[in-house]
């Protein structure tokens, strides 16, 4: 209690009481740390809004500035390149599911054939794959890309893809191509603020012409980009938590560097006993015959050089951070990782500081991150899928007497992706075996998570164990291992 309190409680207790009261009163409101505007907060003001309005004015300084490090900051690479190799890394085959073989064998070759670069891209300069890696890396850097369906002539079928910058967007549209809707951010909404269709900006190829935008329907554009907030509808970067601390990283390790390249040089000074033309007593200075002068003069490997009589060399040894560098940058590291849902081993590819046991723990976790894009990869590579194979049926490539009746029965499919390397053959092969004996995994699953399609895997196997009988071969034991001689012996 202060003076003034025990003042007032003095003079009126009454008004002592309201005072002690009312402060009781403030302090219960006081509920939460975090909202208090105290010293340590004093500098944090926030407002709510929503996900367009705080998205809005900072989306475009953010997308430039994440390009930036992606041309200058080997970290930022690092980050952008875990991605890449994890969820595309040697690209998606697939598996087609309808009732008819015949017919997914049809289906999977005109669609292998149909991810080549001069069947699926309408620039005929990438393949389906590296659209794929491409698109993520775009995301991660930009916070998103569009895959827009192009019919063209040319190409397996009349169905490309055109990849669009979320720049081509025409922010300055403000009328609507139907009453009623509303234009944000060149996108055009309905009323329930579905997307009905997309402005693109359309200009020469030097970039220095613009002409009128297109309109492109909904329904042949895929924007690829992570919603995190109902009222969002457009992308952010998904760097934007991590640009910061990459960019204090690079300026440290540029101030590093200066230092030492400094500290490699080695620099001296000469340190005189007398001043300079001072000949050493009282009145004029007389200058010295012989005496030798410094400037300009370099230091060689191996040289003997005589001084004046009294000169002194000091060398000049700067301190600096060197040893710092490394925890520094690592811990930086750490963070960079974390704000990106990754371990710190992912991104700058260090294991010395893990075992088996650690780096399948952190595999495991950095496979949880990964999966959410998986996830919305693999939803877009559907529905191209399925765009893909209603163009065959349309220009007669497939014939699918009752395509129409029953589409979906036809639009079956699953996405098998390039299996990852193990990390101890050994110890994974035993655990898969065991996972199936177990009955804790089925062949089909350990076969998808290989990479390979169980049916075209068994007839392998089978053509393997038929040719090795036609040459007088058992291969029984080299395919299913020594209890299958065992076996066969009892």
């Amino acid at each position: 209690m202060s003076w003034l309190d025990s003042a007032i409680q003095y003079v009126s207790p009454r008004w002592g009481s309201l005072r002690e009261a009312w402060r009781q009163n403030l302090d219960e409101q006081k509920n939460y740390d975090a909202a208090n505007y105290s010293r340590l907060n004093s500098n944090w003001r926030a407002v709510n809004q929503s996900a367009e309005d705080t998205d809005r004015m900072s989306r475009d300084t953010i997308r430039a500035r994440a390009r930036d490090l992606e041309r200058n900051s080997d970290m930022m690479n690092s980050v952008t390149g875990a991605f890449k190799r994890n969820v595309i890394g040697g690209g998606y085959t697939i598996q087609v599911k309808t009732d008819d073989e015949k017919l997914n064998k049809q289906l999977s070759e005109l669609w292998k054939e149909w991810c080549e670069k001069k069947n699926c891209d309408v620039t005929e300069t990438q393949s389906f794959n590296q659209i794929l890696r491409m698109a993520v890396v775009r995301k991660k850097i930009d916070g998103g890309i569009l895959f827009v369906k192009r019919y063209t002539e040319g190409g397996l079928v009349p169905f490309k893809l055109q990849m669009i910058e979320v720049d081509e967007l025409d922010n300055s549209r403000i009328i609507t191509n139907q009453s009623g809707n509303t234009i944000a951010g060149g996108i055009e909404y309905n009323s329930y603020n579905k997307a009905v269709g997309y402005w693109i900006k359309q200009y020469s190829i030097d970039g220095y012409t613009q002409y009128e935008p297109i309109y492109v329907y909904a329904k042949d554009v895929i924007f690829y980009f992570t919603k995190r907030r109902p009222s969002q509808v457009r992308e952010i970067s998904d760097t934007t938590q991590t640009i910061t601390r990459i960019r204090d990283v690079n300026e440290f390790m540029v101030a590093v560097s200066v230092k030492e390249r400094i500290a490699a040089c080695l620099s001296v000074f000469i340190k005189r006993c007398m001043p300079a033309g001072s000949g050493g007593g009282i009145g004029r200075g007389t200058q010295k015959s012989g005496k030798i002068e410094y400037d300009g003069k370099t230091l060689a490997p191996g040289m003997i050089k005589e001084l004046n009589a009294g000169d002194e060399i000091q060398t000049v040894v700067p301190n600096g951070q060197a040893a710092d560098a490394t925890s520094y940058t690592k811990l930086q590291q750490r963070l960079i990782g974390a704000g990106q849902g990754i371990s710190y081993e992912a991104t700058s590819r260090d294991m010395s500081e893990t075992n088996y046991s650690s780096a399948r723990q952190g595999l495991i976790e950095d496979e949880q991150t990964y999966q959410e894009e998986i996830e919305l990869l693999t939803d877009i590579m559907s529905e191209i899928y399925e765009t893909f194979v209603i163009s065959c049926v349309l220009a007669g490539i497939v014939n699918i007497k009752d395509f129409w009746k029953d589409k979906r029965r036809y639009l079956k499919h699953e996405w098998i992706k390039a299996p990852r390397k193990w990390i101890d053959p050994v110890k994974e092969a035993n655990a898969n075996k065991i996972a199936m004996y177990t009955g804790q995994k089925t062949y089909q699953q350990i076969a998808a998570e290989n990479g390979k399609d169980w049916k075209e895997q068994m007839k392998e196997m089978a053509d393997v164990l038929e040719y090795g009988k036609e040459l007088g071969i058992e291969m029984g034991g080299v395919v299913f291992g020594k209890d299958y001689e065992e076996s066969k012996g009892n």
